[in-house]
């Protein structure tokens, strides 16, 4: 049985929990949820996205195995314990090569499957719901068949590498999308429409078709999650706020569904209240990513405003400056996404909540930056009326003797701000 199987379990026969999907690929990000899981019994979940890590490198330039590694690395060295560490793949399937034709993406799809099995990810959200080459109106039915085919790639990788026949299967499937695009935000939207009761039926249904004509009548009975749109989502300055009196039909339907949960994206920036609303109504996977980067990124800008009164000018970091000409010489990342005004434009660069800007972290000038403003913050006292101006929440726990004020440890609080709320709406405890 795993955490996933249990949290299932929760939602039909106990007292409803929640796991936070953490879905960032930035070393930082990474160590602080590792830290922060340390502290509680709640397994921690970390995922890479199809465009984030690949059998071609993804955008963060490492395979499945690399990201994989670098995790477990990353566990080992805080002493967090490996049986508690969950990876999870999001969106495996055709995604990045849409554009492609259908045969050649699949392909992809499959290799992309493929590798993140073997590199030790369990949690397996496969995604084919998008049209390939050219498609148009991707009939239900076609999908599922993919979503079975991949899945079948899954099974067999894994019984390819277990390392004896009686190891129980972990793969655990995660099936179905949500209405806007991987990693889209609907900034312009006034409403988003939560995925109908009839719809989430008949995903389900016709993925169980397709698994069992498959012959993966086993690997059915581990999809432990279905994806929909329960109505959250962020755009650059807007959050759509969970509405649960529209999600209730949506809810009341899981409740039919032995062993099945919703896996929420795009919770990002919702309230407290609102993210533990969501897990009582049956949404127990709740996706976050640009929320903890984007306080990553608030953080270091507190920082940068700090070192201005510190440093002299010639030997500060300048990171603010430094990141602006990183996305003004690469704007592949955000040049489609932000429109507006120049002015309009180079805000969102800043401050969007899309925060594109966390693309732009490994960048070799950045890390550079980010080194010097850590030294150079490192080697000085940080009085408390920089840190009760600039960083007023760590100001609280530094005066409480909670937190040192060091750069670093102040970075790692604001993420973990982040991960306090999800704290708040999943629960901690775990069954005796």
């Amino acid at each position: 049985m795993t955490y996933l199987d249990y949290l299932a379990a929760s939602h039909h026969f106990g007292d409803r929990r929640g796991l936070p999907s953490l879905c960032s690929a930035h070393p930082l990000v990474i160590e602080t949820a590792l830290q922060h899981g340390l502290a509680h019994p709640r397994p921690v979940l970390i995922e890479a996205t199809c465009n984030q890590v690949n059998q071609f490198g993804g955008y963060t330039g490492q395979t499945p195995a690399d990201f994989a590694r670098f995790v477990l690395e990353t566990a080992d060295r805080l002493g967090f314990p490996r049986p508690r560490l969950l990876l999870g793949g999001d969106h495996l399937g055709p995604l990045p090569w849409a554009g492609e034709p259908a045969e050649h993406a699949l392909q992809k799809a499959a290799d992309l499957v493929r590798a993140f099995v073997q590199a030790g990810f369990t949690k397996i959200h496969l995604d084919c719901s998008m049209p390939l080459g050219g498609e148009r109106d991707l009939p239900l039915e076609e999908i599922a068949r993919r979503t079975a085919d991949l899945a079948k790639i899954a099974e067999q990788t894994f019984d390819s590498i277990r390392p004896s026949s009686t190891v129980d299967c972990p793969l655990r499937y995660v099936i179905g999308s949500e209405v806007p695009p991987a990693g889209g935000a609907k900034a312009g939207e006034d409403r988003l429409a939560v995925t109908a009761p009839q719809a989430a039926a008949a995903t389900l249904e016709a993925v169980r078709r397709a698994f069992h004509a498959a012959g993966l009548e086993s690997a059915w009975e581990r999809v432990r999650a279905l994806v929909v749109q329960p109505g959250v989502e962020f755009g650059d300055e807007t959050v759509h706020e969970y509405d649960r009196a529209a999600a209730a039909p949506l809810a009341r339907l899981l409740e039919t569904v032995p062993g099945l949960v919703y896996e929420a994206h795009s919770t990002d920036y919702q309230t407290p209240a609102a993210l533990r609303a969501l897990v009582e109504d049956h949404f127990a996977l709740l996706k976050v990513g640009p929320a903890l980067t984007f306080a990553l990124r608030e953080a270091v800008f507190a920082l940068a405003a700090i070192e201005e009164e510190l440093v002299p000018a010639e030997a500060r970091s300048h990171i603010v400056d430094v990141l602006e000409a990183a996305m003004l010489r690469h704007p592949a990342h955000w040049e489609k996404y932000y429109r507006g005004s120049e002015e309009e434009r180079r805000l969102k660069r800043k401050f969007s909540l899309s925060d594109r800007l966390r693309y732009y972290w490994p960048d070799p000038q950045v890390r550079a930056a980010f080194e010097r403003l850590l030294q150079n913050l490192g080697a000085v006292r940080l009085p408390l009326a920089l840190l009760s101006q600039y960083a007023p929440r760590q100001f609280e726990r530094v005066r409480s003797g909670e937190l040192a004020p060091a750069p670093g440890a102040l970075i790692r609080d604001r993420v973990r701000d982040v991960l306090r709320d999800y704290d708040f709406a999943c629960g901690r405890q775990l069954p005796s």
